[in-house]
């Protein structure tokens, strides 16, 4: 019934390489999603001391006949294998896998799995070429919404290359 668009709070696997705080990024998924109907920002992982593991949140977020559908992207879905307690996410959820239109179809980390997949167009827009454009002083209109534009010149972010 809502998209809960989770921000990682301590994303283990990519330690040495986030660039802006939890709290940032959650303040950057706010101001993109506060105006969407049926679509939140979540600071569960945000507010959570540790490393930040797929199969806690879902297990946090259980409640009587709750239904969990993580949407990932074939980026992510390709990096499973290597999750902490991949096996209990296997219980907790079917995974939607979200493909750019033109890509190789990905497959489940293995067998047992509940696995959708939803085809979108192909945009050729990634988060480094968006924080190497505000380094070097260049605009980003049209790749990330007006709000999160003035969030990241509020919040001062992505200013060094």
């Amino acid at each position: 019934d809502r998209v809960l668009l989770v921000v990682a709070g301590d994303p283990w696997q990519k330690r040495g390489q986030v660039v802006a705080s939890g709290p940032d990024r959650l303040a950057l998924v706010h101001a993109a999603v506060d105006p969407v109907e049926g679509v939140e920002a979540s600071g569960v992982e945000v507010e959570r001391p540790g490393p930040s593991v797929t199969a806690d949140t879902l297990d946090e977020l259980a409640a009587p006949g709750r239904q969990f559908f993580l949407l990932l992207g074939a980026d992510a879905v390709a990096n499973m294998p290597t999750w902490k307690r991949l096996e209990e996410t296997r219980d907790l959820c079917t995974i939607v896998v979200v493909e750019r239109a033109g890509d190789s179809h990905t497959e489940p980390p293995g067998p047992g799995w509940r696995f959708e997949r939803l085809s979108i167009p192909r945009l050729d827009v990634s988060s480094s070429d968006v924080r190497a454009r505000l380094a070097a002083d260049r605009p980003i209109d049209g790749l990330v919404p007006e709000p999160v534009i003035h969030a990241i010149r509020a919040r001062g972010l992505y200013t060094e290359p």
